[in-house]
Protein backbone atom coordinates (compact mmCIF):
# COMPACT_ATOMS: atom_id res chain seq x y z
CA UNK A 1 0.00 0.00 0.00
CA UNK A 2 1.31 3.51 -0.81
CA UNK A 3 1.74 5.80 2.19
CA UNK A 4 -1.06 8.11 3.25
CA UNK A 5 -0.72 11.78 2.21
CA UNK A 6 -0.51 12.83 5.86
CA UNK A 7 2.44 10.47 6.33
CA UNK A 8 4.16 11.95 3.27
CA UNK A 9 3.74 15.47 4.63
CA UNK A 10 4.99 14.37 8.04
CA UNK A 11 8.12 13.01 6.37
CA UNK A 12 8.78 15.55 3.60
CA UNK A 13 6.98 18.68 4.75
CA UNK A 14 4.24 20.93 3.37
CA UNK A 15 3.57 22.02 0.69
CA UNK A 16 4.51 18.92 -1.26
CA UNK A 17 4.16 17.73 -4.85
CA UNK A 18 3.42 14.00 -5.20
CA UNK A 19 3.52 12.07 -8.50
CA UNK A 20 2.13 8.57 -8.97
CA UNK A 21 4.18 6.73 -11.60
CA UNK A 22 1.50 4.04 -12.03
CA UNK A 23 -0.82 6.69 -13.46
CA UNK A 24 1.95 8.02 -15.72
CA UNK A 25 2.60 4.56 -17.14
CA UNK A 26 -1.11 3.86 -17.62
CA UNK A 27 -1.59 7.05 -19.64
CA UNK A 28 1.53 6.37 -21.71
CA UNK A 29 0.29 2.88 -22.57
CA UNK A 30 -3.24 4.07 -23.33
CA UNK A 31 -2.01 6.55 -25.91
CA UNK A 32 0.48 4.17 -27.48
CA UNK A 33 -2.20 1.50 -27.71
CA UNK A 34 -4.70 3.66 -29.57
CA UNK A 35 -2.52 3.99 -32.69
CA UNK A 36 -2.63 1.09 -35.12
CA UNK A 37 -0.48 2.76 -37.79
CA UNK A 38 3.18 1.79 -37.88
CA UNK A 39 5.83 3.10 -37.58
CA UNK A 40 4.67 5.19 -34.64
CA UNK A 41 6.97 7.17 -32.33
CA UNK A 42 5.36 9.08 -29.45
CA UNK A 43 7.34 11.88 -27.84
CA UNK A 44 6.87 13.31 -24.35
CA UNK A 45 6.58 17.11 -24.18
CA UNK A 46 8.99 17.41 -21.29
CA UNK A 47 7.96 20.98 -20.49
CA UNK A 48 4.81 19.61 -18.82
CA UNK A 49 6.80 18.01 -15.99
CA UNK A 50 10.60 17.74 -16.15
CA UNK A 51 10.98 15.65 -12.97
CA UNK A 52 13.65 13.07 -13.97
CA UNK A 53 11.82 10.16 -12.33
CA UNK A 54 8.72 11.00 -14.36
CA UNK A 55 10.73 11.45 -17.55
CA UNK A 56 12.49 8.10 -17.14
CA UNK A 57 9.19 6.30 -16.52
CA UNK A 58 7.76 7.68 -19.77
CA UNK A 59 10.91 7.01 -21.80
CA UNK A 60 10.87 3.41 -20.53
CA UNK A 61 7.48 3.06 -22.22
CA UNK A 62 9.10 3.72 -25.61
CA UNK A 63 8.67 7.49 -25.81
CA UNK A 64 11.17 9.98 -27.15
CA UNK A 65 11.36 13.61 -26.01
CA UNK A 66 9.94 16.83 -27.38
CA UNK A 67 12.13 19.62 -25.98
CA UNK A 68 11.67 23.36 -26.38
CA UNK A 69 14.87 24.73 -24.81
CA UNK A 70 18.56 23.88 -24.40
CA UNK A 71 17.87 23.06 -20.76
CA UNK A 72 15.22 20.53 -21.70
CA UNK A 73 17.58 18.95 -24.23
CA UNK A 74 20.27 18.70 -21.55
CA UNK A 75 17.79 17.18 -19.09
CA UNK A 76 16.69 14.56 -21.63
CA UNK A 77 20.28 13.64 -22.43
CA UNK A 78 21.10 13.33 -18.73
CA UNK A 79 18.08 11.03 -18.36
CA UNK A 80 19.73 8.73 -20.90
CA UNK A 81 17.64 9.62 -23.94
CA UNK A 82 19.57 9.18 -27.19
CA UNK A 83 20.04 12.37 -29.20
CA UNK A 84 18.22 10.89 -32.21
CA UNK A 85 15.10 10.46 -30.05
CA UNK A 86 14.99 14.15 -29.08
CA UNK A 87 13.22 16.77 -31.19
CA UNK A 88 14.19 20.35 -30.31
CA UNK A 89 11.21 22.52 -31.26
CA UNK A 90 12.81 25.92 -31.24
CA UNK A 91 11.06 29.18 -30.47
CA UNK A 92 13.12 32.24 -31.39
CA UNK A 93 16.34 30.37 -30.56
CA UNK A 94 19.70 32.11 -30.68
CA UNK A 95 22.48 31.11 -33.05
CA UNK A 96 24.48 29.95 -30.02
CA UNK A 97 21.62 27.64 -29.02
CA UNK A 98 21.50 26.38 -32.59
CA UNK A 99 25.21 25.60 -32.54
CA UNK A 100 24.83 23.72 -29.27
CA UNK A 101 21.94 21.66 -30.63
CA UNK A 102 23.90 20.73 -33.75
CA UNK A 103 26.88 19.71 -31.64
CA UNK A 104 24.62 17.52 -29.50
CA UNK A 105 23.17 15.82 -32.58
CA UNK A 106 19.52 16.67 -31.92
CA UNK A 107 17.13 17.52 -34.74
CA UNK A 108 15.93 21.13 -34.76
CA UNK A 109 12.26 21.75 -35.51
CA UNK A 110 12.20 25.22 -37.11
CA UNK A 111 9.46 27.71 -36.38
CA UNK A 112 10.49 30.27 -39.00
CA UNK A 113 11.87 30.45 -42.52
CA UNK A 114 14.93 32.41 -41.41
CA UNK A 115 15.83 29.74 -38.85
CA UNK A 116 15.69 27.08 -41.54
CA UNK A 117 18.02 29.18 -43.68
CA UNK A 118 20.44 29.74 -40.80
CA UNK A 119 20.47 26.03 -40.01
CA UNK A 120 21.43 25.29 -43.57
CA UNK A 121 24.12 27.99 -43.51
CA UNK A 122 25.52 26.46 -40.32
CA UNK A 123 25.97 23.13 -42.08
CA UNK A 124 22.90 21.22 -40.89
CA UNK A 125 21.91 18.57 -43.40
CA UNK A 126 18.46 17.85 -42.00
CA UNK A 127 15.74 19.76 -40.16
CA UNK A 128 12.07 19.61 -39.28
CA UNK A 129 9.63 22.48 -39.80
CA UNK A 130 6.77 23.42 -37.52
CA UNK A 131 3.81 24.64 -39.56
CA UNK A 132 0.85 26.69 -38.41
CA UNK A 133 -2.20 25.01 -39.99
CA UNK A 134 -4.35 28.05 -39.09
CA UNK A 135 -6.51 25.75 -36.96
CA UNK A 136 -6.07 26.63 -33.30
CA UNK A 137 -7.58 25.08 -30.20
CA UNK A 138 -7.09 25.01 -26.46
CA UNK A 139 -8.74 25.38 -23.11
CA UNK A 140 -7.68 29.07 -22.93
CA UNK A 141 -6.49 31.61 -25.49
CA UNK A 142 -3.04 31.64 -23.85
CA UNK A 143 -2.53 27.95 -24.66
CA UNK A 144 -3.81 28.11 -28.23
CA UNK A 145 -0.65 27.66 -30.30
CA UNK A 146 -1.91 27.80 -33.88
CA UNK A 147 -4.23 30.03 -35.86
CA UNK A 148 -3.92 33.68 -36.91
CA UNK A 149 -3.07 35.11 -33.47
CA UNK A 150 -0.10 32.96 -32.47
CA UNK A 151 3.66 33.43 -32.79
CA UNK A 152 4.35 29.77 -33.48
CA UNK A 153 5.34 28.08 -36.71
CA UNK A 154 5.60 28.75 -40.43
CA UNK A 155 2.20 29.47 -41.94
CA UNK A 156 1.01 26.50 -43.97
CA UNK A 157 0.65 28.68 -47.08
CA UNK A 158 4.45 29.21 -47.07
CA UNK A 159 5.31 25.57 -47.73
CA UNK A 160 6.60 26.43 -51.21
CA UNK A 161 9.10 28.81 -49.62
CA UNK A 162 10.27 25.97 -47.38
CA UNK A 163 10.73 23.76 -50.45
CA UNK A 164 12.62 26.57 -52.18
CA UNK A 165 15.05 26.82 -49.24
CA UNK A 166 15.60 23.06 -49.51
CA UNK A 167 16.47 23.35 -53.18
CA UNK A 168 18.68 26.40 -52.73
CA UNK A 169 20.68 25.17 -49.74
CA UNK A 170 20.61 21.38 -49.93
CA UNK A 171 19.15 20.97 -46.44
CA UNK A 172 16.49 18.25 -46.25
CA UNK A 173 13.26 18.86 -44.36
CA UNK A 174 12.64 15.40 -42.94
CA UNK A 175 9.89 16.31 -40.47
CA UNK A 176 6.57 18.09 -40.92
CA UNK A 177 5.20 19.24 -37.55
CA UNK A 178 2.20 21.02 -36.08
CA UNK A 179 0.90 21.78 -32.59
CA UNK A 180 -2.46 23.53 -32.38
CA UNK A 181 -2.90 24.06 -28.65
CA UNK A 182 -3.27 22.47 -25.25
CA UNK A 183 -6.05 21.01 -23.16
CA UNK A 184 -8.01 19.77 -26.19
CA UNK A 185 -10.77 17.23 -25.56
CA UNK A 186 -12.35 17.14 -29.05
CA UNK A 187 -10.87 14.56 -31.42
CA UNK A 188 -12.64 16.30 -34.31
CA UNK A 189 -10.53 19.43 -33.89
CA UNK A 190 -7.43 17.32 -34.25
CA UNK A 191 -8.77 15.69 -37.39
CA UNK A 192 -9.29 19.06 -39.09
CA UNK A 193 -5.75 20.19 -38.33
CA UNK A 194 -4.33 16.81 -39.40
CA UNK A 195 -5.98 17.16 -42.80
CA UNK A 196 -4.37 20.58 -43.32
CA UNK A 197 -0.89 19.50 -42.29
CA UNK A 198 -1.01 16.47 -44.58
CA UNK A 199 -1.74 18.76 -47.52
CA UNK A 200 1.38 20.68 -46.55
CA UNK A 201 3.42 17.50 -46.15
CA UNK A 202 2.58 16.40 -49.68
CA UNK A 203 4.64 19.33 -50.99
CA UNK A 204 7.81 18.25 -49.16
CA UNK A 205 9.78 15.51 -50.96
CA UNK A 206 12.24 14.37 -48.24
CA UNK A 207 10.02 13.58 -45.28
CA UNK A 208 10.72 10.81 -42.80
CA UNK A 209 8.03 11.66 -40.25
CA UNK A 210 4.88 13.70 -39.67
CA UNK A 211 4.29 15.00 -36.16
CA UNK A 212 0.70 15.89 -35.27
CA UNK A 213 1.83 17.49 -32.02
CA UNK A 214 0.33 17.20 -28.57
CA UNK A 215 -2.31 19.08 -26.65
CA UNK A 216 -4.50 16.17 -25.58
CA UNK A 217 -6.39 17.41 -22.54
CA UNK A 218 -7.75 15.83 -19.40
CA UNK A 219 -11.17 16.36 -17.78
CA UNK A 220 -10.34 18.81 -14.99
CA UNK A 221 -14.04 19.35 -14.25
CA UNK A 222 -16.59 16.66 -13.39
CA UNK A 223 -18.80 17.58 -16.34
CA UNK A 224 -15.99 17.23 -18.88
CA UNK A 225 -15.42 14.08 -20.90
CA UNK A 226 -11.92 12.78 -21.67
CA UNK A 227 -10.56 12.76 -25.19
CA UNK A 228 -11.89 9.80 -27.18
CA UNK A 229 -8.52 8.13 -27.70
CA UNK A 230 -9.94 5.41 -29.90
CA UNK A 231 -11.42 8.02 -32.23
CA UNK A 232 -8.19 10.03 -32.25
CA UNK A 233 -6.07 6.94 -32.87
CA UNK A 234 -8.33 5.61 -35.60
CA UNK A 235 -8.40 8.94 -37.44
CA UNK A 236 -4.67 9.54 -37.16
CA UNK A 237 -3.93 5.99 -38.32
CA UNK A 238 -6.39 6.23 -41.20
CA UNK A 239 -5.03 9.55 -42.41
CA UNK A 240 -1.42 8.44 -42.16
CA UNK A 241 -2.01 5.16 -43.97
CA UNK A 242 -3.72 6.95 -46.83
CA UNK A 243 -1.03 9.62 -46.96
CA UNK A 244 1.84 7.12 -46.93
CA UNK A 245 0.22 5.24 -49.82
CA UNK A 246 -0.02 8.42 -51.90
CA UNK A 247 3.44 9.64 -50.83
CA UNK A 248 4.99 6.43 -52.06
CA UNK A 249 6.70 5.20 -48.90
CA UNK A 250 5.87 4.72 -45.20
CA UNK A 251 6.51 7.68 -42.94
CA UNK A 252 6.76 7.67 -39.18
CA UNK A 253 3.76 9.04 -37.29
CA UNK A 254 4.51 11.08 -34.20
CA UNK A 255 2.41 12.50 -31.38
CA UNK A 256 3.85 14.50 -28.50
CA UNK A 257 1.53 14.65 -25.47
CA UNK A 258 2.59 16.28 -22.25
CA UNK A 259 -0.34 17.11 -20.01
CA UNK A 260 -2.23 13.91 -20.88
CA UNK A 261 0.59 11.75 -19.55
CA UNK A 262 1.26 13.50 -16.25
CA UNK A 263 -1.52 15.86 -15.12
CA UNK A 264 -3.69 13.28 -13.35
CA UNK A 265 -0.63 11.70 -11.73
CA UNK A 266 0.20 14.80 -9.71
CA UNK A 267 -1.18 16.26 -6.48
CA UNK A 268 -0.10 19.36 -4.60
CA UNK A 269 -0.56 18.80 -0.87
CA UNK A 270 -0.96 21.92 1.23
CA UNK A 271 -1.79 22.70 4.85
CA UNK A 272 -4.51 25.12 5.97
CA UNK A 273 -2.88 27.99 7.86
CA UNK A 274 -5.83 30.35 8.28
CA UNK A 275 -9.62 30.36 8.16
CA UNK A 276 -11.42 33.68 8.36
CA UNK A 277 -14.89 34.91 7.50
CA UNK A 278 -15.61 38.51 6.62
CA UNK A 279 -18.89 39.96 7.90
CA UNK A 280 -21.81 40.69 5.61
CA UNK A 281 -22.04 44.30 4.49
CA UNK A 282 -24.52 46.32 2.49
CA UNK A 283 -22.26 45.99 -0.52
CA UNK A 284 -21.45 42.27 -0.40
CA UNK A 285 -21.98 39.06 1.47
CA UNK A 286 -19.07 38.07 3.67
CA UNK A 287 -16.76 35.39 2.33
CA UNK A 288 -14.82 32.67 4.09
CA UNK A 289 -11.17 32.54 3.13
CA UNK A 290 -9.18 29.35 3.63
CA UNK A 291 -5.48 30.24 3.57
CA UNK A 292 -2.78 27.70 2.64
CA UNK A 293 0.99 27.35 2.92
CA UNK A 294 1.38 27.43 -0.86
CA UNK A 295 0.40 29.89 -3.56
CA UNK A 296 0.38 30.69 -7.23
CA UNK A 297 4.16 30.65 -7.16
CA UNK A 298 3.85 26.86 -6.89
CA UNK A 299 0.75 26.36 -9.09
CA UNK A 300 0.14 29.32 -11.37
CA UNK A 301 -2.41 27.74 -13.72
CA UNK A 302 -5.45 29.16 -11.93
CA UNK A 303 -4.12 32.71 -11.92
CA UNK A 304 -2.71 32.55 -15.45
CA UNK A 305 -5.29 30.48 -17.33
CA UNK A 306 -8.36 30.62 -15.08
CA UNK A 307 -7.83 26.88 -14.76
CA UNK A 308 -9.87 24.61 -12.52
CA UNK A 309 -8.35 22.15 -10.05
CA UNK A 310 -10.37 19.82 -7.86
CA UNK A 311 -9.66 20.33 -4.17
CA UNK A 312 -10.17 17.66 -1.51
CA UNK A 313 -10.11 18.03 2.25
CA UNK A 314 -8.09 14.96 3.18
CA UNK A 315 -8.31 15.53 6.93
CA UNK A 316 -12.09 16.01 7.17
CA UNK A 317 -13.66 14.48 4.05
CA UNK A 318 -16.99 13.96 5.83
CA UNK A 319 -17.29 17.41 7.41
CA UNK A 320 -20.38 19.50 6.57
CA UNK A 321 -19.95 21.39 3.32
CA UNK A 322 -19.09 25.06 3.34
CA UNK A 323 -18.66 27.60 0.56
CA UNK A 324 -15.13 28.96 0.75
CA UNK A 325 -12.44 30.72 -1.21
CA UNK A 326 -9.18 28.75 -1.14
CA UNK A 327 -6.29 31.19 -1.29
CA UNK A 328 -2.50 31.12 -1.09
CA UNK A 329 0.26 32.88 0.84
CA UNK A 330 1.52 35.18 -1.91
CA UNK A 331 1.10 38.95 -1.58
CA UNK A 332 -1.12 39.29 -4.66
CA UNK A 333 -4.91 39.56 -4.89
CA UNK A 334 -4.84 37.04 -7.73
CA UNK A 335 -3.39 34.34 -5.48
CA UNK A 336 -6.61 32.29 -5.47
CA UNK A 337 -7.06 28.57 -6.11
CA UNK A 338 -10.85 28.53 -5.96
CA UNK A 339 -13.72 30.98 -5.56
CA UNK A 340 -16.97 30.02 -3.84
CA UNK A 341 -16.01 26.34 -3.82
CA UNK A 342 -18.13 23.89 -1.81
CA UNK A 343 -15.77 21.83 0.38
CA UNK A 344 -15.97 19.85 3.60
CA UNK A 345 -15.41 22.81 5.92
CA UNK A 346 -11.63 23.15 6.40
CA UNK A 347 -10.12 23.94 9.79
CA UNK A 348 -6.66 25.03 10.84
CA UNK A 349 -4.10 22.32 10.17
CA UNK A 350 -6.23 20.37 7.70
CA UNK A 351 -4.46 18.86 4.72
CA UNK A 352 -5.86 19.81 1.32
CA UNK A 353 -5.09 18.13 -2.00
CA UNK A 354 -5.03 20.16 -5.21
CA UNK A 355 -5.65 17.49 -7.82
CA UNK A 356 -4.52 17.05 -11.43
CA UNK A 357 -1.45 19.17 -10.71
CA UNK A 358 1.14 16.96 -12.40
CA UNK A 359 1.36 19.11 -15.52
CA UNK A 360 2.62 22.70 -15.53
CA UNK A 361 2.86 22.79 -11.75
CA UNK A 362 6.48 22.74 -10.66
CA UNK A 363 7.42 23.20 -14.31
CA UNK A 364 6.05 26.77 -14.12
CA UNK A 365 6.79 27.38 -10.44
CA UNK A 366 8.75 30.40 -9.25
CA UNK A 367 10.32 31.79 -6.11
CA UNK A 368 8.18 34.94 -6.10
CA UNK A 369 8.02 36.66 -2.70
CA UNK A 370 11.36 34.89 -2.05
CA UNK A 371 9.50 31.72 -1.18
CA UNK A 372 11.42 28.51 -1.90
CA UNK A 373 10.22 25.74 -4.19
CA UNK A 374 8.49 22.76 -2.56
CA UNK A 375 9.82 19.23 -2.42
CA UNK A 376 8.71 16.63 -4.97
CA UNK A 377 8.25 12.92 -4.30
CA UNK A 378 7.30 10.04 -6.58
CA UNK A 379 5.25 7.01 -5.63
CA UNK A 380 6.03 3.78 -7.47
CA UNK A 381 3.77 1.06 -6.13
CA UNK A 382 4.45 0.96 -2.40
CA UNK A 383 7.80 2.71 -2.82
CA UNK A 384 8.32 6.43 -2.22
CA UNK A 385 11.35 8.38 -3.47
CA UNK A 386 12.37 11.96 -2.96
CA UNK A 387 12.69 13.45 -6.44
CA UNK A 388 13.72 16.96 -5.44
CA UNK A 389 14.48 18.19 -1.95
CA UNK A 390 12.80 21.28 -0.58
CA UNK A 391 14.61 24.48 -1.46
CA UNK A 392 15.74 26.73 1.38
CA UNK A 393 15.76 30.50 1.76
CA UNK A 394 19.56 30.39 2.16
CA UNK A 395 19.83 28.71 -1.26
CA UNK A 396 17.74 31.49 -2.79
CA UNK A 397 19.85 34.21 -1.22
CA UNK A 398 23.14 32.59 -2.19
CA UNK A 399 22.28 33.07 -5.87
CA UNK A 400 23.11 36.77 -5.49
CA UNK A 401 26.50 38.37 -5.17
CA UNK A 402 26.67 39.90 -1.71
Amino acid sequence: MPPAPADLVARYGSPLYVYDLAVVRARARALAGCISYQPFQPLYAIKANPCPAVVRAIVAEGYGIDAVSPGEVALALRCGVAADRILFTENNMTDAEQAQALAQGVLVNCGSLDRLERLAKAGARTASVRFNPDVGAGAHEKICTAGPMTKFGVHYSQVDQVAAIERATGIQVIGCHMHIGSGILDAGVYARAMAVILQVAARLPNLRFIDFGGGIGIPYRAEQQPMDLSALGAKASELMAAFAASYGRPLELRLEPGRFLVAEAGTLLTTVTSVKTNPDTAAAKGRTYVGCDTGFNHLVRVAMYEAFHRIDNLTRPDAPAAEVDVVGNICESGDVFARARSLPAPQLGDLLALRDAGAYGTAMASTYNTRPLPAEVVIDGDQVRLARRRQTVDELLEAWEW
